[in-house]
């Protein structure tokens, strides 16, 4: 099994993303991306849950924890696809709190769900019936007011009783591909050069491999060509500016890396099942990002 690498929109400059959607079926692959993420899950019991090494089937209220770079998903199982689930998914940079906040004394439970959260955290439902209310209004606030609200989000979930953990895979083997520093500084030089033409010459060099064994790593690791993983980081972003801008398809298409119209249309049909301007026209669902 493949397991994807998910780019999230997120910014250097952004302290959290919050996106609130309500759909029929599960269809995002297995993932795992740097970021902490809360995902928060009503109305699909029966559905399938993959954390780590841990497979599990869920209720009708789902919340769960996942630390930076811990595979996980959710799939279609025993789950009826004509009933509509509403999720909530709340992604933060494992930089957002330092460790100099983090070992004040009253932030270190904050500090022990985090370390716990390397290994997948279920919450019950009753602190799941707790927080509720803040999870949903954490996509209707904005500004100082909504990070507060993110902080006590934390802080409720650090103190609940009757947590799990859900797996023993265990982040941060030095021979690991996906969790290496090497993928992190491969994925930084994409990051920083994406509006431009990269060459995957270039990116070999800049993790000191030859350009022969980065492109098997990749491949081996990603199921992805180089090629590939590029465009997935411009589509991401062209994704965010459809939602979040007035700017043209066009001006979108070139200020992302694409160097015309028709194959930016293309690729991203491929990634969304339907072009730029379809998608914009028909988009559900609420990001914010703070």
């Amino acid at each position: 099994m493949v397991i994807h690498r998910e780019i999230t929109p997120l910014k250097e400059d952004d302290c959290f993303l919050v996106f609130d959607r309500n759909r029929n079926d599960f269809t995002f692959p297995i993932h795992f991306h740097p970021e902490y993420e809360i995902n928060f899950i009503h109305n699909a019991k029966g559905a399938k849950r993959i954390v780590g090494d841990h497979i599990g089937e869920i209720d009708d209220y789902e919340l769960v924890m996942i630390g930076p770079n811990v595979y996980h998903g959710w799939e279609n199982f025993n789950n009826d696809t004509s009933r509509t689930l509403h999720e909530i998914t709340i992604q933060f940079p494992k930089d957002l709190f330092d460790s100099f906040f983090l070992n004040k004394n009253i932030l270190k439970p904050i500090k022990e769900l985090f370390k716990a959260s390397r290994h997948g955290i279920l919450f019950s439902k009753e602190t799941i019936l707790a927080v509720e209310s803040k999870l949903y209004s954490l996509s209707k606030k904005s500004g100082f007011d909504n990070f507060i609200e993110f902080q006590s989000l934390l802080y409720d979930l650090a103190v609940s009783r009757d947590k799990k953990t859900l797996t023993n895979y265990s982040v941060g083997d030095p021979n690991d591909f996906h969790n290496s520093e090497r993928i992190e500084k491969m994925y930084s030089f994409i990051k920083d050069n994406y509006r431009q033409k990269i060459k995957v010459e270039d990116a070999a060099d800049h993790i000191n491999m030859t350009e022969i064994s980065f492109s098997r790593l990749i491949k081996k690791s990603t199921g992805k060509t180089f090629t590939e993983l590029v465009n997935e980081f411009r589509l991401r972003y062209a994704t965010r500016k459809l939602i979040e801008s007035n700017e043209s398809v066009s001006e979108i298409c070139f200020d992302c890396g694409f160097n015309n119209i028709s194959n930016f249309n293309r690729r991203f049909k491929e990634k969304q099942g339907c072009t730029p301007t379809e998608f914009r026209a028909n988009y559900m669902g609420t990001p914010n990002i703070f």
